[in-house]
């Protein structure tokens, strides 16, 4: 068995490619690949588009499984459509046989390597407000908006979803599932950093903010024992050896 981890895909998965790839020749549905967050294969509000079918089941057809968490740019009306179900340990959705979006909280034992999974973030994008489409003044909104190239804005159920961030259930459910492992894993994934990397990153700017989950990560960074930490969200591949954490985005690197 192998595992590989990469960062956002956000609905393009070429960096599974066999020329991009060429260790997959190797593997067999044994074999497992980790995608942190902002997958963009479960988007389209219409439901699976042609798009989205086509890699999904061209993901789906590949020699390894494809496994996921969600991000804040992931369809959570359509994710949570899915039927829960149980899968080496913790909950799961099956989009296909072999691509598996990981739920937040759950505890995973792939061949006895345990991994706590805790999808979701904040969308940073959205300082030009969320529009509702149902508000009688949403096209007038809209398009005084496109006027400007650099707005940041985003459509709620269409482009933006409340569920980025977690519930209180599933915060509750992951620090319970984390004490019946002792607080001791090996592997954490999540979309986002704990709030001191988080800010760090930031450097002061001001343009990435601390929220609740953030600091939900936080207090499971200084409570919980681990071997490494591996997040995306931040669009960036770099190590942080002091805290034992890795951000990562276009690269695909193997842990096991």
């Amino acid at each position: 068995m192998s595992i590989w981890i990469t960062g956002d895909i956000h609905g393009n998965p070429n960096r599974f490619s066999i020329d991009s790839f060429p260790e997959q020749k190797e593997m067999t549905k044994k074999d497992f690949v980790i995608c942190l967050g902002d997958f963009g294969l479960v988007w389209n509000y219409r439901g699976e588009s042609k798009t989205e079918r086509f890699w999904l089941d061209w993901l789906n057809h590949k020699a390894f499984t494809t496994l996921f968490i969600d991000g804040n740019h992931d369809n959570f009306d359509r994710l949570d459509s899915y039927p829960v179900e149980e899968w080496h340990g913790g909950k799961v959705h099956f989009i296909r046989p072999s691509v598996i979006h990981l739920m937040r909280g759950q505890i995973f034992n792939l061949e006895n390597t345990i991994f706590f999974a805790f999808g979701g973030a904040s969308s940073h994008d959205i300082s030009d407000g969320i529009l509702e489409l149902d508000d009688p003044a949403f096209k007038q909104k809209k398009k005084k908006l496109n006027k400007n190239p650099y707005a940041l804005y985003r459509i709620n159920h269409l482009s933006w979803w409340k569920r980025e961030l977690p519930s209180k259930e599933e915060m509750e459910e992951g620090l319970y599932n984390l004490q019946k492992q002792n607080n001791k894993v090996d592997y954490i994934i999540t979309h986002s950093p704990y709030t001191s990397r988080l800010e760090e990153i930031d450097g002061g700017n001001g343009f990435y903010q601390s929220d609740y989950l953030t600091e939900y990560l936080q207090k499971i960074q200084q409570t919980v024992e681990y071997h490494h930490w591996l997040f995306g969200h931040m669009h960036m591949n770099q190590t942080f050896s002091e805290e034992r954490s890795s951000c990562l985005y276009e690269q695909l690197i193997r842990i096991l």
